[in-house]
Order: C-alpha cells, then sequence, then structure tokens
C-alpha cells in the first residue's frame, strides 16, 4: 500500500468520525486537488512529497471542521458549467439542475431574454447562457459578495448582472412583458430549520432563510414574473419540500398564469413550480 493511499484511507476514517457522510469520496477529492490532478487519476501518482502531506493534512483537518468541499476546492459542478464558490456566496446544490434540465427543453424564441432571480454564483444565469448564446440573460442579487462570484463565473458569456433587492416592487419595470423567461432559485428555508453544519456556518443565512414558512421572497419573485413575462411566457420558481402546494396555490392564485405544475427534484423531491403567462 503506498503512502498516498495510507493517507486517503486515514483520512477517509477522520472524516467519517466527524458525521460526514460522503468520507470516503471527499478524502479521495481533496487528494486530487491537493496534488493537481483528477480524482480517476489518483492511483498513477507514485509518491507525493512532503509537501503534499502537509497541505493534505490541512485540508482534511478544515473538512472534518464541516467546512464544506466546495470551499476547500474553489468549485463546483453545476450542469455543463465548473462554477467559482466560496465564503458569502451559495453553493449551488444538485436539486437546482431539475430547473436547468426544465428549462434548456422549452422552446424559447430565437433570441430570448431570460432573467435569473437570486442569481447567487450565477449557476441558473451561465448555465443557459451555454446553452442559449445567443439569449439576452439578465441575473439580478442583492448580495455584493455573490456577484463577485458571479462576474467571475459568467466570463466569456453574455450574461447582464444586476445588484438589486429582489423584493423591491419596481425592480426591471422596462422589461415588463418583453422576457420569455424566468427561473428563480431564491431563499425559501423556512426560519428556524435544522440544517447540517457545512450550511448554517457556511452558507449565507440570506441565501437560505425565506421567513416563517419560506415564502417571503417567493411572493415577489411571482409577482414580477407575472409582469415581466410576454404572454406564453414561461416560469419556474424553486421552494422547499414542504411548500409546493402553497407556491402552486400562489402561482394559480394570480390568475396570471396557465399549465401551473408542481415538479420534483432528481431526488423525487417536490422541488420547484413552473407555470406558462396567460395569453392577452
Amino acid at each position: 500500500m503506498t503512502a498516498l493511499r495510507r493517507a486517503i484511507d486515514s483520512a477517509a476514517v477522520l472524516l467519517a468520525e466527524a458525521g460526514i457522510d460522503s468520507a470516503r469520496c471527499d478524502a479521495e477529492q481533496l487528494a486530487a486537488h491537493v496534488a493537481g490532478t483528477d480524482r480517476g487519476r489518483l492511483a498513477l501518482i507514485d509518491s507525493p512529497g512532503d509537501e503534499f502531506f502537509g497541505r493534505y493534512r490541512d485540508v482534511i483537518a478544515a473538512r472534518s471542521r464541516r467546512v464544506p468541499l466546495q470551499h476547500l476546492i474553489g468549485t463546483v459542478a453545476f450542469g455543463p458549467v465548473l462554477l467559482h464558490v466560496g465564503p458569502g456566496v451559495f453553493i449551488p446544490r444538485p436539486e437546482t439542475e431539475a430547473i436547468l434540465a426544465w428549462a434548456t427543453a422549452q422552446p424559447l424564441a430565437a433570441r430570448p431574454v431570460i432573467i435569473d432571480l437570486c442569481t447567487g454564483s450565477g449557476a441558473l444565469a451561465v448555465a443557459l447562457a451555454q446553452h442559449r448564446p445567443v439569449a439576452r440573460i439578465i441575473g439580478v442579487d442583492d448580495s455584493t459578495a455573490a456577484l463577485e462570484y458571479a462576474r467571475r463565473n459568467a466570463e466569456g458569456n453574455a450574461v447582464e448582472l444586476v445588484h438589486a433587492d429582489v423584493s423591491a416592487p419596481d425592480l426591471l419595470t422596462e422589461l415588463d412583458g418583453q422576457v420569455d423567461l424566468v427561473v428563480a432559485n431564491p431563499p425559501y428555508v423556512p426560519d428556524g430549520s435544522v440544517l447540517e453544519a457545512e450550511v448554517t456556518q457556511h452558507d449565507p443565512h440570506h441565501a437560505l432563510f425565506g421567513g416563517p414558512d419560506g415564502m417571503a421572497l417567493i411572493v415577489a419573485v411571482v409577482a414580477h414574473a407575472g409582469r415581466w413575462l410576454r404572454p406564453g411566457g414561461l416560469f419556474a420558481v424553486e421552494h422547499d419540500d414542504t411548500t409546493s402546494a402553497q407556491t402552486v396555490e400562489l402561482v394559480a392564485g394570480t390568475g396570471l398564469f396557465d399549465d401551473v405544475v408542481a415538479r420534483r427534484d432528481l431526488a423525487g423531491r417536490p422541488r420547484f413550480v413552473t407555470a406558462r403567462r396567460r395569453s392577452a
């Protein structure tokens, strides 16, 4: 057994003792990151030097304190893109890839206008720009730190970023009736929910919690979508897995949408609602 393999085995045990379910995977990913290689190529490394083992011990110690793996690596995969993330920005979750899959499957105009509300790291905006390079895509967030990551992630893509409060009723009024698609992953966790240490200690609370029932920002998002979308325009909003029925009722209750559908994420949990703006 090589020294590297022994180090990874020991790290996996330490991470498991710290309560991390993905201990083995994390230990290998961190080893690959420190070694500057891919996880699948670790077996090809003969004998990393003392500098590697020192750095590896440090990142494993940090991970055992529940610092997110993505903060230690500095990136996270989301659909077709690799995003830069770190302290101050919400780490995109695989659950949101269900909205991305739905959005990329929809027929839109040749040069659509798309708005991504609560864009955070720019995950949906950048991934949609990869899929529709001629679209006008606007990402909106009120966090300076998050938008710094979004700007870095959007480099090379035609994504416009707007620093604004999503709850403001007069947001982007110049786009009323002109938008083809609105997507949103707003803060939606009900206040007081018990979450993992990586989330409560490292994700910005401002990007997590959405009021007593998690619906505070969703109300504003629905109102914006009803105003911005052209007739036949499409809408998708992510929500807590306990508030699917409330979200459907909210969207349908505006009288502005039809085809209101509750949808599930990749794990089968109720996760987002889609709708179509009624024709005039």
